[in-house]
């Protein structure tokens, strides 16, 4: 049989980001059974020389991160759900923000029959977006000192949503003017999914001993303008008493910028920048569930045969055409296929949810064919086409299998198969 922890941290280590595992031992305590080298990395290089697995968490973790990342871990354990939180690393060159993702996964069953639970630990560098961060403020505090000194939105509310205050900034940001607003409910600048909701979260604010709250665009904390628009926001909320009752000012920054860089960014990590395909890790992350909810599943892997020689006889420029134009095939019809993602090279993997084998390799055929027979509408930089063809192996998942690469890894001896008798053709895995 495989071994589970084995397995994993192979996986781990293949991961561009930082990760690692974490589990609960028979006496409670926190071990890490993989991590890879860039979560060695984040948290200093602690004992990165001993890499053997696994460990206890607190070898690896800094003292001055590690209640925080204990509080966390805890609750990702009891609530059996997800979290997320940043945490900052002094190294020895300089300061490194990272935000986790905490996401618990079944890693088996306990003595009693119960589900045992581990966490996947994801960790990504955000220190570029926090030093942008800081360098938008500093220079937004210069322009405040040229302009007005209230450049950000400050609305103030009394404890019934009244508004009472409404700054210019903040008639420029949302669009109503302050006439028109002021005795307003501060709902009508939020989205209609949180209006019912505000009212709790201000009584709980008025009882609640803490005397501001800052949120950021982490949480993508939303506000409605006149035209009905969105704008993500960063807001800073206060309380103060005024003659015994309780007022709220919020300031407000358009954080538009930000929340289009960190999208931006999530989605360069996702998608294969050559055909604009998702990329190997996206297409794992996407197929995984499926496979966890034990759908009817198949998969294919397709390679282009003799890439080599279309880079030798055209160059590589045709070359990264004929791999554009293979993704456009099948993202320009409807193949029945979920999740379609270049694997590495000239590899690419299609997963086709609820479908099994046989319809799977019918798709696959057709897909084979069309190229084979050149039937698709391509303008070529060579002014002539270019011939090339594919050859696929396919596998389906067994009931019970979790392991997407292992999936992939059935339909990769398939398509050997396929190579080694002529290729052009399809395989299906035995």
């Amino acid at each position: 049989m495989y071994d589970w922890s084995k397995m994993v941290r192979e996986f781990v280590d293949e991961i561009e980001a930082s990760v690692a595992v974490v589990r609960r031992d028979e006496q409670g305590q926190l071990i890490v059974t993989a991590c890879n080298d860039h979560f060695y990395q984040m948290t200093g290089g602690r004992n990165m020389g001993l890499r053997r697995l696994p460990v206890p968490f607190d070898t690896l973790i800094p003292t001055y991160v590690r209640t925080e990342f204990h509080r966390m871990l805890e609750e990702c354990f009891e609530s059996k759900a997800a979290r997320e939180f940043e945490q900052a690393y002094d190294l020895r060159d300089g300061t490194h923000w990272w935000r986790l993702s905490l996401k618990p996964f079944i890693h088996g069953e306990d003595s009693e029959g119960e589900p045992d639970f581990e966490i996947l630990v994801t960790g990504l560098d955000i220190t570029a977006k926090m030093l942008l961060t800081q360098e938008l403020e500093i220079s937004t505090s210069r322009f405040r000192s040229v302009v007005d000194a209230a450049y950000d939105a400050i609305i103030t509310m009394d404890q019934q949503q009244c508004i009472t205050l409404f700054n210019r900034a903040a008639e420029n940001l949302f669009g109503y003017s302050a006439t028109e607003i002021m005795g307003q409910s501060i709902t009508l600048l939020l989205p209609e999914r949180y209006r019912a909701c505000h009212a709790n979260y201000v009584h709980q604010f008025a009882r609640s001993p803490v005397r501001s709250r800052q949120m950021n665009e982490r949480n993508r904390v939303y506000g409605q303008r006149h035209d009905g628009s969105l704008l993500p926001l960063e807001i800073a909320i206060s309380k103060i008493n005024v003659g015994g009752l309780v007022e709220f000012t919020a300031i407000l920054r358009d954080i538009s910028d930000h929340v289009q860089l960190m999208d931006l960014l999530q989605k360069q990590a996702m998608t294969d920048e050559l055909t604009g395909l998702p990329n190997r890790r996206e297409f794992i992350e996407t197929v995984e569930p499926i496979l966890h909810a034990d759908e009817p599943l198949s998969v294919f892997i397709l390679d282009i045969d003799h890439f080599k020689k279309v880079n030798d006889s055209f160059g590589h420029d045709v070359g990264d055409e004929v791999l554009r134009v293979l993704a456009k095939i099948v993202m320009s019809a409807d193949w029945g296929i979920s999740v379609f993602a270049r694997w590495g090279g000239e590899e690419f993997v299609a997963a086709l949810r609820g479908l099994d084998v046989q319809r799977a390799s019918e798709v696959a055929e057709k897909l084979r064919s069309t190229i084979a027979n050149q039937e698709f509408t391509h303008t070529w930089r060579l002014g002539k086409p270019v011939p090339f063809t594919v050859s696929i192996g396919v596998a389906q998942s067994k009931r019970g299998e979790h392991d997407v690469e292992a999936l992939v890894k059935c339909a990769d001896e398939a398509l050997y198969r396929a190579k080694d008798t002529g290729r052009n053709r399809v395989e299906v895995a035995g």
